[in-house]
């Protein structure tokens, strides 16, 4: 059943195929999905040994196949809250401040594809692969940043423009219109946030 989410998640369409008809549903949507790191859930956790070692990690994780995690952008390793961090003040952005940047970013994405005269688009998240190529050139520092990530984590061509968009909306966000090194290094670090879980084991 998670497998069969790999189509609609890549081209926002869901197709059924029978032996003389075919037929596409429009299937957008965006994926929020939460797992525990391993089976018992302590996992990385300081303090706690993961009970069955590092296979607790592979042969939980494992059941979420390669192909569909690839296809997930923002991969955030959230640690457990403690009572402390429940007593202790924190300050944070307001959500009201959070939506004014978000609502800035999204307009700036949609002004961008309608200049660019492609309609249909209006999100970096759905835009081609040959298009965020172009939106997305990062920087001297930032391209090495990106082949250097790429080399070490093996990413695939498909992993690779993910990281493109998520940046370049990181850039969106900032209100930049460059694509700097640090939204890639933001974006490479949310897209090998598994990877860092599994080595920590």
């Amino acid at each position: 059943m998670l497998d069969a989410l790999r189509q609609p998640l890549e081209t926002g369409e869901c197709i059924i195929a029978r032996a003389n008809h075919r037929v596409a549903y429009p299937s957008e949507f965006q994926l929020v999905a939460a797992m525990n790191p391993c089976r018992c859930g302590m996992a990385g956790e300081p303090g706690h040994t993961c009970a069955r070692g590092p296979r607790c990690i592979t042969d939980y994780q494992g059941r979420i196949s390669g192909p569909l995690m690839d296809r997930i952008d923002i991969r955030i390793d959230v640690p457990a809250v403690s009572a402390s961090d429940l007593i202790r003040p924190m300050t944070a952005e307001r959500s009201a401040d959070v939506a004014q940047r978000v609502a800035l970013a999204r307009d700036m994405q949609r002004e961008r594809f309608e200049s660019a005269g492609i309609g249909g688009v209006t999100t970096n998240a759905r835009c081609s692969t040959a298009l965020i190529e172009k939106l997305a050139e990062p920087d001297p520092a930032g391209l090495q940043l990106l082949r250097d990530a790429a080399d070490k984590f093996k990413f695939s061509a498909r992993g690779y423009h993910r990281v493109l968009k998520v940046a370049r909306t990181l850039a969106d966000l900032d209100g930049a219109s460059l694509l700097g090194r640090i939204h890639l290094a933001e974006a490479i670090s949310y897209r090998i946030a598994s990877e860092r879980l599994s080595a920590a084991a």
